[in-house]
Protein backbone atom coordinates (compact mmCIF):
# COMPACT_ATOMS: atom_id res chain seq x y z
CA UNK A 1 0.00 0.00 0.00
CA UNK A 2 1.42 3.41 -0.53
CA UNK A 3 -0.23 6.96 -0.50
CA UNK A 4 -0.81 6.84 -4.44
CA UNK A 5 -2.84 3.57 -4.18
CA UNK A 6 -4.69 5.75 -1.07
CA UNK A 7 -5.82 8.35 -3.57
CA UNK A 8 -6.83 5.47 -6.42
CA UNK A 9 -9.49 3.91 -3.97
CA UNK A 10 -11.19 6.92 -3.27
CA UNK A 11 -11.19 6.96 -7.38
CA UNK A 12 -12.22 3.28 -7.66
CA UNK A 13 -15.12 3.54 -4.84
CA UNK A 14 -13.32 1.91 -2.69
CA UNK A 15 -13.84 2.01 1.09
CA UNK A 16 -10.72 2.05 3.69
CA UNK A 17 -10.12 0.50 6.62
CA UNK A 18 -7.55 1.85 9.25
CA UNK A 19 -6.81 1.11 12.57
CA UNK A 20 -4.51 2.66 15.55
CA UNK A 21 -1.54 0.20 16.66
CA UNK A 22 1.02 0.81 19.44
CA UNK A 23 2.97 -2.66 19.36
CA UNK A 24 4.52 -5.36 16.67
CA UNK A 25 2.22 -8.23 17.60
CA UNK A 26 -1.12 -6.38 17.04
CA UNK A 27 0.60 -4.74 14.01
CA UNK A 28 0.76 -7.86 12.41
CA UNK A 29 -2.92 -9.02 13.20
CA UNK A 30 -4.35 -5.65 11.68
CA UNK A 31 -1.99 -6.10 8.64
CA UNK A 32 -3.15 -10.12 8.06
CA UNK A 33 -6.85 -9.15 8.22
CA UNK A 34 -6.61 -7.28 5.70
CA UNK A 35 -6.66 -3.45 6.95
CA UNK A 36 -5.25 -0.94 4.49
CA UNK A 37 -3.89 1.79 7.12
CA UNK A 38 -2.40 1.34 9.98
CA UNK A 39 -2.05 4.71 12.18
CA UNK A 40 0.44 5.04 15.32
CA UNK A 41 -1.77 7.49 17.03
CA UNK A 42 -1.07 9.95 19.50
CA UNK A 43 -3.85 8.08 21.13
CA UNK A 44 -1.26 5.60 22.78
CA UNK A 45 -0.65 8.65 25.69
CA UNK A 46 -4.44 7.50 27.16
CA UNK A 47 -4.46 3.79 25.93
CA UNK A 48 -1.29 3.11 26.46
CA UNK A 49 0.33 5.15 29.04
CA UNK A 50 -2.96 6.25 31.00
CA UNK A 51 -2.86 10.15 30.35
CA UNK A 52 -5.70 11.78 30.05
CA UNK A 53 -4.80 13.93 26.83
CA UNK A 54 -2.52 13.42 23.84
CA UNK A 55 -0.45 16.65 25.09
CA UNK A 56 2.02 14.72 26.96
CA UNK A 57 3.05 12.26 24.48
CA UNK A 58 6.94 13.11 22.91
CA UNK A 59 8.23 12.15 19.92
CA UNK A 60 10.40 9.76 21.52
CA UNK A 61 7.61 7.58 22.25
CA UNK A 62 6.36 7.79 18.85
CA UNK A 63 9.58 6.52 17.39
CA UNK A 64 9.44 3.98 19.71
CA UNK A 65 6.25 2.74 18.92
CA UNK A 66 6.33 2.83 15.22
CA UNK A 67 9.49 1.35 15.00
CA UNK A 68 7.83 -1.73 16.67
CA UNK A 69 4.30 -1.48 14.64
CA UNK A 70 6.91 -1.05 11.26
CA UNK A 71 8.47 -4.80 12.26
CA UNK A 72 4.80 -6.30 11.83
CA UNK A 73 3.90 -4.59 8.85
CA UNK A 74 4.08 -5.77 5.30
CA UNK A 75 1.30 -4.71 3.03
CA UNK A 76 -0.29 -2.25 5.05
CA UNK A 77 0.67 2.01 4.65
CA UNK A 78 1.83 3.17 7.94
CA UNK A 79 1.16 6.49 9.08
CA UNK A 80 2.42 8.69 12.71
CA UNK A 81 0.81 10.89 14.32
CA UNK A 82 3.30 13.67 15.22
CA UNK A 83 2.66 14.86 18.63
CA UNK A 84 2.00 18.52 19.84
CA UNK A 85 4.80 20.57 19.52
CA UNK A 86 6.95 18.93 17.19
CA UNK A 87 5.62 20.96 13.77
CA UNK A 88 3.72 23.62 15.30
CA UNK A 89 7.02 25.78 16.55
CA UNK A 90 8.37 26.04 13.23
CA UNK A 91 8.39 25.27 8.94
CA UNK A 92 11.96 23.97 9.75
CA UNK A 93 11.09 21.99 12.82
CA UNK A 94 8.29 20.51 11.34
CA UNK A 95 10.49 19.35 8.67
CA UNK A 96 13.25 18.06 10.84
CA UNK A 97 10.68 16.19 13.25
CA UNK A 98 8.48 14.90 10.47
CA UNK A 99 11.67 13.68 8.51
CA UNK A 100 13.44 11.90 11.84
CA UNK A 101 10.23 10.26 12.52
CA UNK A 102 10.31 8.75 8.65
CA UNK A 103 13.94 8.33 8.64
CA UNK A 104 14.14 5.76 11.93
CA UNK A 105 11.03 4.43 11.57
CA UNK A 106 9.97 3.77 8.29
CA UNK A 107 7.04 4.84 8.10
CA UNK A 108 5.62 6.28 4.92
CA UNK A 109 3.26 8.90 5.88
CA UNK A 110 2.82 11.62 9.22
CA UNK A 111 -0.47 13.11 10.32
CA UNK A 112 -0.62 16.64 11.31
CA UNK A 113 -4.10 18.48 13.42
CA UNK A 114 -5.12 21.54 11.77
CA UNK A 115 -5.38 23.38 8.63
CA UNK A 116 -5.34 27.25 8.88
CA UNK A 117 -3.05 28.78 6.75
CA UNK A 118 -0.27 28.98 8.50
CA UNK A 119 -0.44 24.88 8.94
CA UNK A 120 -0.97 24.50 5.40
CA UNK A 121 2.18 26.64 4.60
CA UNK A 122 4.18 23.68 6.54
CA UNK A 123 2.09 20.84 4.98
CA UNK A 124 3.13 22.37 1.81
CA UNK A 125 7.04 22.46 2.83
CA UNK A 126 6.89 18.91 4.23
CA UNK A 127 5.29 17.18 1.03
CA UNK A 128 7.95 19.56 -1.19
CA UNK A 129 10.57 18.10 0.70
CA UNK A 130 8.72 14.02 0.28
CA UNK A 131 7.21 14.02 3.35
CA UNK A 132 3.45 12.62 2.65
CA UNK A 133 1.22 13.90 5.44
CA UNK A 134 -2.30 12.96 6.08
CA UNK A 135 -4.40 16.05 7.42
CA UNK A 136 -6.85 16.10 9.90
CA UNK A 137 -9.90 18.17 10.88
CA UNK A 138 -12.60 18.62 12.79
CA UNK A 139 -11.89 17.58 16.51
CA UNK A 140 -8.21 17.97 16.58
CA UNK A 141 -7.74 16.78 20.29
CA UNK A 142 -4.18 18.11 20.50
CA UNK A 143 -6.48 21.61 20.51
CA UNK A 144 -8.92 20.14 23.25
CA UNK A 145 -8.38 22.86 25.37
CA UNK A 146 -9.10 25.54 22.69
CA UNK A 147 -12.08 23.49 21.65
CA UNK A 148 -13.38 23.57 25.05
CA UNK A 149 -13.41 19.66 25.41
CA UNK A 150 -14.07 16.63 23.21
CA UNK A 151 -17.03 17.91 21.22
CA UNK A 152 -19.06 17.37 17.85
CA UNK A 153 -17.37 20.44 15.73
CA UNK A 154 -19.42 22.12 12.69
CA UNK A 155 -22.60 22.96 13.97
CA UNK A 156 -22.85 26.30 13.22
CA UNK A 157 -22.71 27.62 9.88
CA UNK A 158 -19.21 29.82 10.56
CA UNK A 159 -17.75 26.23 11.70
CA UNK A 160 -19.26 24.93 8.56
CA UNK A 161 -17.67 26.92 6.00
CA UNK A 162 -14.54 27.47 7.74
CA UNK A 163 -13.73 23.43 7.44
CA UNK A 164 -14.77 23.51 3.77
CA UNK A 165 -12.22 25.80 3.48
CA UNK A 166 -9.77 24.37 5.53
CA UNK A 167 -10.20 20.81 3.58
CA UNK A 168 -9.54 22.80 0.19
CA UNK A 169 -6.82 24.13 2.13
CA UNK A 170 -5.34 20.96 2.84
CA UNK A 171 -5.37 19.66 -0.68
CA UNK A 172 -3.99 22.48 -2.04
CA UNK A 173 -1.13 21.91 0.46
CA UNK A 174 -0.92 18.68 -1.08
CA UNK A 175 -2.17 16.01 2.04
CA UNK A 176 -2.68 12.75 0.65
CA UNK A 177 -6.12 12.16 2.69
CA UNK A 178 -7.70 13.93 5.37
CA UNK A 179 -8.92 12.38 8.95
CA UNK A 180 -12.46 13.98 9.85
CA UNK A 181 -13.12 13.44 13.17
CA UNK A 182 -16.53 14.29 15.27
CA UNK A 183 -18.36 16.02 12.31
CA UNK A 184 -21.97 16.09 11.36
CA UNK A 185 -22.25 13.25 8.97
CA UNK A 186 -23.88 15.78 6.53
CA UNK A 187 -20.72 18.15 6.52
CA UNK A 188 -18.22 15.45 6.50
CA UNK A 189 -20.36 14.13 3.33
CA UNK A 190 -20.03 17.45 2.02
CA UNK A 191 -15.84 17.94 1.98
CA UNK A 192 -15.63 14.01 1.39
CA UNK A 193 -17.69 15.25 -2.30
CA UNK A 194 -15.59 18.54 -2.35
CA UNK A 195 -12.23 16.83 -2.19
CA UNK A 196 -10.12 14.24 -4.87
CA UNK A 197 -8.64 12.62 -1.54
CA UNK A 198 -9.76 10.53 0.57
CA UNK A 199 -11.27 11.38 4.03
CA UNK A 200 -11.27 9.09 6.86
CA UNK A 201 -13.76 9.46 9.45
CA UNK A 202 -14.01 8.80 13.13
CA UNK A 203 -17.13 10.00 14.50
CA UNK A 204 -18.32 11.70 10.96
CA UNK A 205 -20.57 9.19 9.68
CA UNK A 206 -21.15 6.78 7.09
CA UNK A 207 -20.19 9.30 3.97
CA UNK A 208 -16.92 9.64 4.53
CA UNK A 209 -13.89 7.48 2.09
CA UNK A 210 -12.62 5.20 5.07
CA UNK A 211 -13.00 4.97 8.57
CA UNK A 212 -11.05 4.86 11.70
CA UNK A 213 -10.77 3.59 15.58
CA UNK A 214 -8.71 3.31 18.26
CA UNK A 215 -7.95 -0.70 18.70
CA UNK A 216 -8.50 -0.66 22.24
CA UNK A 217 -11.46 0.83 21.85
CA UNK A 218 -13.36 -1.42 18.81
CA UNK A 219 -11.98 -4.24 20.53
CA UNK A 220 -13.88 -3.99 24.14
CA UNK A 221 -10.55 -3.42 26.02
CA UNK A 222 -11.46 0.31 26.78
CA UNK A 223 -14.44 -0.33 28.75
CA UNK A 224 -14.18 3.40 30.05
CA UNK A 225 -14.53 4.62 26.67
CA UNK A 226 -17.81 4.40 24.73
CA UNK A 227 -18.63 7.20 22.73
CA UNK A 228 -21.69 7.36 20.38
CA UNK A 229 -19.89 6.34 17.18
CA UNK A 230 -18.02 3.99 18.69
CA UNK A 231 -18.63 0.11 17.89
CA UNK A 232 -17.15 -2.82 20.07
CA UNK A 233 -16.56 -6.08 17.31
CA UNK A 234 -14.98 -7.54 20.83
CA UNK A 235 -15.31 -7.73 24.37
CA UNK A 236 -11.72 -8.56 25.24
CA UNK A 237 -11.75 -7.14 28.35
CA UNK A 238 -14.31 -9.10 29.69
CA UNK A 239 -11.63 -12.51 27.89
CA UNK A 240 -8.62 -11.07 29.53
CA UNK A 241 -10.10 -10.69 32.82
CA UNK A 242 -11.51 -14.27 32.74
CA UNK A 243 -8.63 -15.98 31.76
CA UNK A 244 -6.10 -13.94 34.13
CA UNK A 245 -8.29 -15.25 37.28
CA UNK A 246 -8.10 -19.02 36.02
CA UNK A 247 -4.35 -18.37 35.73
CA UNK A 248 -4.06 -16.96 39.38
CA UNK A 249 -6.77 -19.78 40.70
CA UNK A 250 -4.67 -22.19 39.20
CA UNK A 251 -1.57 -21.14 40.13
CA UNK A 252 -2.71 -20.99 44.09
CA UNK A 253 -4.60 -24.01 43.87
CA UNK A 254 -0.95 -25.71 42.47
CA UNK A 255 -2.98 -26.94 38.91
CA UNK A 256 -0.55 -25.29 37.24
CA UNK A 257 1.80 -26.09 35.97
CA UNK A 258 0.81 -29.58 35.23
CA UNK A 259 2.18 -32.56 34.19
CA UNK A 260 2.26 -31.90 30.77
CA UNK A 261 4.02 -28.69 30.97
CA UNK A 262 6.91 -29.54 33.07
CA UNK A 263 10.00 -30.88 32.02
CA UNK A 264 11.85 -34.25 32.63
Amino acid sequence: MTTLEFVAMKQRGERIAVLTAYDYLMAGLLDEAGVDCVLVGDSLGQVVAGEESTLPVTIEQMIYHAKAVRRGIERALLVVDMPFLTYQVSVEEAIRNCGRVLQETGAQAVKLEGGHEEMARTIDRLVVSGIPVMGHLGLTPQSVHKLGGYRLVGRVEQEQERLLAEAARLVDAGCFSIVLEMLPKGLAGAITRAVPIPTIGIGAGPECDGQVLVLPDMLGLNEAFSPGFLKRYADLAAGVREAVSDYVREVKEGVYPGPEHSYE
